[in-house]
């Protein structure tokens, strides 16, 4: 079982990366909280994987943080969540805030992330309130680092939102909103500013 992965960046995406370790490229499923601290493709990466095994499949999950992957690990331990789902999770908040949430019992915080209900919500605070303080809530989610924006910035934004659970005409609508009047901001901020303005709603 593969537990950690360094090797060269050949190619990001806002929910995969592609990892060159000894010439063997590897597909990397990421939350966007790993994927804001990823280098430049060509520059050196180091991830800690868990390989999520099915009868018909083989996937690779990254993590920036071994904070991330305790929290990840938590999450598909309770019933009803899977790891897309799980993504979805460390996507839309940071794992101190998702600690934060679940020792508050906050379900309406829950409850903005898109595949997660009040029943599901419910479920999460339930199964992890004793589970997750094992989880290192201060540990930084994506570490200081060399960082580079897409060439269409909005359009990697709007497949990042897409692949969280929001409907494509809405993900344009917002982003096109905090994409205005400003220049240069980067995929980062803009996926950011995004799920804060979707959060409010």
């Amino acid at each position: 079982m593969i537990a950690l992965l360094t090797g060269k960046l050949v190619h990001k995406a806002a929910d995969h990366l592609i990892l060159d370790v000894a010439g063997v490229g590897y597909q990397v499923f990421v939350p966007l909280s790993t994927y804001y601290g990823t280098p430049g493709p060509g520059d050196e990466l180091t991830l800690h994987i868990h390989t999520h095994l099915r009868e018909d499949s083989l996937s690779l999950f990254g993590f920036m943080t071994m904070a991330e992957k305790e929290a990840f690990l938590q999450l598909l331990s309770v019933s009803g969540i899977g790891p897309k789902l799980a993504l979805s999770v460390l996507s839309s908040l940071t794992v101190e805030d998702l600690v934060c949430s679940i020792r508050a019992s906050d379900d309406s915080r829950l409850c903005s992330i898109p595949g997660i209900g009040k029943k599901t919500a419910a479920r999460l605070i339930l199964e992890l309130k004793d589970k997750i303080r094992n989880i290192e809530a201060d540990a930084p989610s994506s570490p200081a680092g060399p960082r580079s924006a897409p060439p269409n910035e909005l359009e990697d934004a709007v497949s990042a939102l897409i692949n969280l659970g929001y409907k494509k005409n809405i993900a344009e609508d917002v982003l096109r909103k905090v994409q205005r009047g400003r220049s240069g901001s980067g995929v980062e901020a803009l996926i950011r500013e995004a799920l804060g303005e979707l959060m409010k709603r």
